[in-house]
């Protein structure tokens, strides 16, 4: 899993530890466009060294990130033989995705979001309509022709309800190999047949859209992106010694993102009754979860934004908060 602010705010919430499961977290950078991609090559020797071991490897790459720089790595010949690059995923926020946060007609922040996005889907096969619980029926369609027109070549869109997919959806596609797997759920209507013809033939299928497109084939000629990510994207940690008062410390980072061009804010923040919370902010939408108490966990927040200031956010702050944030 990788996390592009310096340090790592998504990992103690993943870090479940399930039987039969690996979390290796590479912070501080994007991986395999250099700096941390020294750390994601050393892992990934590590797991080559314990092949017999797993089943799949998943690599979450940021949200800034575009997936060539890893599929370059994966196909390289230190890797190729150890590693079958199995798909590419692109999880949409959906309601962002709604909002038009992703065209191209806005400031720099969010031209520069729109071209990650439209990169992000460029090479996926996979799009994942996320966060959608809230959504009806004719949003979810507008969601899905809006992923078509932008990326005619993804093979299947996929529902998310409560962030929540099968694995038989996301593992096991084969789709840059030469096999063609047929790990989705079985056809609605269809014989026990039915399931051994090719992908492409199945046109109805239960929960999920499919397009009539063969599977994907990217030659390492395809990476345009590689090496290519935008140093206009920066992140800042900041922390506070005090007890929050966290609604006012909700309002005040919502305040925060809706004056400066910060797209995500997300850290752990304790209040003055002894909880501590998780805060997740996309843009000006945010909330805040129970988290794990931790007595010496410090009040931490990542930004991340387009040519953000650190020193004017903190301003902000110290404006509208009592506590010291620096």
């Amino acid at each position: 899993m990788n996390e592009f602010g310096e340090v790592s705010i998504d990992a103690p919430l993943l870090d479940t530890r399930e039987e039969g499961v690996e979390l290796h977290d590479v912070h501080g950078g994007l991986l395999a466009y250099g700096g941390e991609g020294d750390a994601f090559t050393a892992t990934l020797r590590a797991l080559r060294g314990r092949r017999h071991a797993f089943d799949h490897v998943l690599i979450e790459t940021s949200g800034l990130a575009v997936p060539t720089a890893v599929m370059v790595t994966l196909q390289t010949p230190e890797f190729a033989d150890a590693f079958l690059l199995d798909a590419t995923l692109v999880v949409v926020d959906t309601p962002l995705l709604l909002e038009g946060a992703f065209s191209t007609g806005g400031d720099a922040a969010q031209a520069s979001a729109a071209s990650v996005f439209d990169a992000q889907l460029e090479y996926a096969d996979v799009a994942v309509l996320n966060k959608i619980d809230g959504l009806d029926d004719a949003a979810l369609l507008q969601a899905e022709a809006d992923v078509r027109y932008r990326a005619p070549r993804v093979r299947f869109l996929e529902l998310a309800y409560g962030a929540r997919l099968d694995t038989q959806l996301t593992l096991g596609l084969n789709l840059h190999g030469t096999r063609r797997a047929v790990t989705h759920a079985a056809p609605v209507s269809g014989t026990p047949s039915d399931l051994a013809a090719p992908l492409h033939d199945h046109t109805t299928l239960d929960g999920h859209s499919h397009g009539d497109l063969d599977a994907h084939v990217h030659s390492l000629s395809t990476h345009q992106h590689f090496h290519e990510h935008d140093p206009g994207w920066q992140s800042f940690r900041l922390t506070s010694p005090e007890p929050q008062d966290l609604p006012a410390l909700l309002k005040t980072v919502q305040n925060v993102a809706r004056v400066f061009p910060v797209l995500r804010v997300k850290g752990f923040v304790g209040d003055a009754q002894g909880e501590r919370h998780a805060v997740q902010a996309v843009r000006s939408r945010i909330e805040a979860l129970p988290a794990p108490a931790r007595a010496d966990a410090p009040n931490e927040l990542i930004f991340i934004g387009y040519h953000v200031s650190r020193k004017k956010v903190i301003e902000a702050l110290q404006k509208a908060l009592p506590q010291v944030w620096s």
